[in-house]
């Protein structure tokens, strides 16, 4: 189980020469990621590029990635979390049945010809994107995946990272890790952060309706969560700071434009292997920044009398 999970998009370019995408679809969703990172790139250990390395897509259909890779496993909708432990059982030769092979939508000649292949590998990198982490087991599927790259270390170097969404997304994790310890999926309605993925989620407390408000920067929501997140963001007071006119900003009460990021407006991007990005702005914007925005918002209430914080005190002068 020993060994690091995680790694830099440089390792694998360097050094990967067996390479898992779960769940995602890199030749439309990341273009460049094939070309500079994973497939084609030439190295002092990888001298042959593309040659030199084996590609498996595993998801529920077939993209156009699946055009680049060597193997295909077309796991049945909602079986990504059973065909993990499943893995996990046959790589530590652990007796497992042919009936609960064949639920995953698979046979055992392909998962035992891919455990071989991994036990095989110099070094392997698991990809895996939000057709696993946004499905039926959400972030138990993350947690299955990372456990299965940690228990490959057992035989090969194994890393796993995750094919992260638009935007500064894991800036985002990176900040909240250095600030409160935990990623995503924090609560502080205490006073304090509490962390509890598929309770505290986004996603989850729109499902259910526990929020009366939303405040959303640089997102768009409306475009990729459940109808029933959706039609709860339309019935409440959802603010959106966006540089476009978007599926959430068409339902929200308030729209303010600000300048795009690294465009128009200075700061700091995160790549999806968290390596800081220092952005330039090489264009002049007529708009503010998401900070500005967010400064002058946070100003303003400030300056507010607080009502509730006072009302006590109130009630105490007139006892």
């Amino acid at each position: 189980m020993g060994g690091k999970v995680t790694c830099t998009l440089g390792e694998v370019k360097n050094r990967a020469d067996f390479i898992v995408y779960w769940g995602g679809n890199p030749a439309e969703c990341h273009p460049r990621h094939f070309t500079k990172y994973t497939l084609m790139q030439k190295s002092k250990f990888l001298p042959r590029g593309r040659k030199d390395r084996t590609v498996v897509m595993v998801d529920i259909r077939e993209t156009k990635s699946v055009k680049a890779a060597d193997i295909f496993l077309q796991v049945r909708p909602g079986k990504d979390f059973e065909l993990m432990t499943i893995l996990r059982a046959m790589v530590k030769d652990q007796e497992v049945s042919d009936e609960q092979i064949a639920e995953t939508g698979l046979t055992r000649e392909q998962l035992t010809d891919l455990i071989a292949r991994m036990k095989g590998a110099r070094f392997g990198v698991m990809f895996f994107g939000m057709g696993l982490s946004m499905t039926r087991g959400k972030h138990m599927n993350s947690a299955a995946l990372l456990t299965l790259a940690a228990e490959m270390n057992a035989f090969t170097k194994f890393v796993a990272m995750p094919m992260r969404g638009h935007g500064n997304v894991t800036g985002a994790d990176v900040i909240m890790r250095w600030q409160t310890g935990y990623p995503f999926g924090i609560s502080f309605n205490r006073g304090y952060p509490r962390y509890n993925p598929g309770e505290f989620s986004t996603v989850d407390v729109l499902v259910r309706g526990d929020t009366d408000c939303a405040f959303i920067i640089g997102a768009d929501p409306g475009a990729t969560m459940p109808q029933p997140a959706i039609d709860h963001l339309a019935k409440i007071p959802t603010i959106v700071l966006d540089p476009h006119v978007t599926h959430t900003s068409r339902l929200a009460r308030v729209h303010i434009t600000t300048a795009p990021a690294g465009i128009a407006a200075p700061g700091t991007g995160y790549r999806m292997d968290e390596i800081p990005m220092p952005l330039r702005p090489a264009l002049e914007s007529p708009y503010p920044s998401d900070e500005e925005v967010v400064r002058r918002i946070k100003e303003a209430i400030a300056a507010k009398p607080d009502w509730m914080g006072q009302q006590p005190q109130m009630l105490l002068s007139q006892i």
